[in-house]
């Protein structure tokens, strides 16, 4: 940490006067309240904290995403009036090699603590002490919920350029320690076999990455609640990634016939494995379904893969998709 010797001394004060802890102090000292600084010195930053925001809920949220996505959560605790919590940030979205380990391996969620009076409950129930190690402070869950690491992030700090900021590699090595470990994309495909067995469905696979934002829209799509409920009706959905699953690009590569079209790419299986119907349209593969024609061929794949699904059900599919394109 690295405190200028006047807000060192203001730091003493803290401690002497309130009886806080030193390195609470020192995060006070540099950082007070907006509602003590003179006009002048107001910080201009815009918020990244929801102020608003239930953190019980954003964590919820960040565990049901990580659940589906074999990923990890990470929590940042903080406060818009706090400075390190904005350079933290700063790093996470600048630094190349952070940035790609929290959109590989994390879900990431800023709890707010307001004036030291917000989520501690929700800090006690994780073990994150940051009213003695300061803001910001971090906490790594995994899917389940359980803590896997409480981290202060004095530790993580560095000079960089002369000015005060995080090391990209300090911060990139505490992801990267704590993050999940692959899983084998055979494994997975066989479990979804194992469930459409057991419950008379078949398999709708979808292949995808982390840098694919159309996979990402595919995805969440899926997951709405009205979606997923049609879709579990006929079929067990299961997702390959091909970049963070153990032989998943291998197994995309034995199911299409060509390697061309991109991701996110789709196939629908029996309960053994064999291809009923894929995402190769007229024009080729239709990826996440956009356009009317795309829509339309989604349409046809879905007539031919169903067991139960309705024209009417499958209309609302369709009727969604289109939605979702006007939203966009």
């Amino acid at each position: 940490m690295f405190l200028t010797r006047a807000a060192a001394c203001v730091a003493a004060v803290f401690v002497s006067t309130w009886g806080v802890s030193a390195a609470h102090a020192a995060r006070a000292a540099q950082d007070p309240a907006p509602a003590t600084l003179p006009a002048a010195a107001q910080p201009t930053r815009p918020p990244i904290y929801d102020e608003a925001a239930d953190g019980k809920e954003q964590i919820a949220a960040a565990l049901a995403r990580a659940q589906k996505e074999n990923r990890r959560v990470l929590i940042q605790w903080g406060a818009n009036w706090c400075s390190w919590c904005h350079l933290l940030h700063e790093t996470f979205e600048k630094s190349r090699s952070v940035s790609r380990t929290l959109r590989y391996e994390y879900d990431v969620v800023l709890v707010d603590i307001g004036r030291w009076d917000k989520h501690l409950d929700l800090a006690e129930k994780y073990g994150a002490d940051f009213k003695s190690a300061g803001v910001p402070y971090l906490t790594i869950l995994d899917a389940e919920g359980n803590v896997l690491a409480n981290q202060e992030t004095a530790s993580l700090e560095a000079k960089i350029e002369g000015r005060d900021g995080h090391d990209p590699e300090k911060v990139n090595a505490f992801l990267q320690k704590h993050q999940a470990p692959y899983l084998k994309a055979g494994a997975v495909l066989e479990s979804a076999m194992s469930e459409a067995a057991r419950s008379g469905r078949r398999i709708f696979i979808h292949f995808g990455a982390p840098w694919c934002g159309w996979c990402h829209r595919l995805e969440g799509w899926l997951a709405r609640p009205e979606i997923a409920r049609l879709i579990e009706k006929d079929f067990v959905e299961v997702k390959i990634d091909t970049d963070r699953m153990i032989g998943g690009a291998e197994l995309l590569t034995g199911y299409r016939e060509s390697n061309s079209g991109g991701i996110p790419w789709f196939a629908f299986l029996s309960p053994e494995g064999r291809k009923i119907a894929t995402s190769e349209g007229p024009k080729g593969n239709i990826g996440c379904p956009f356009t009317d024609e795309e829509i339309d061929a989604f349409g046809e794949i879905l007539r031919q893969a169903r067991q139960s699904l309705t024209d009417e059900e499958i209309g609302e599919l369709l009727t969604s998709l289109r939605q979702s394109r006007e939203a966009k």
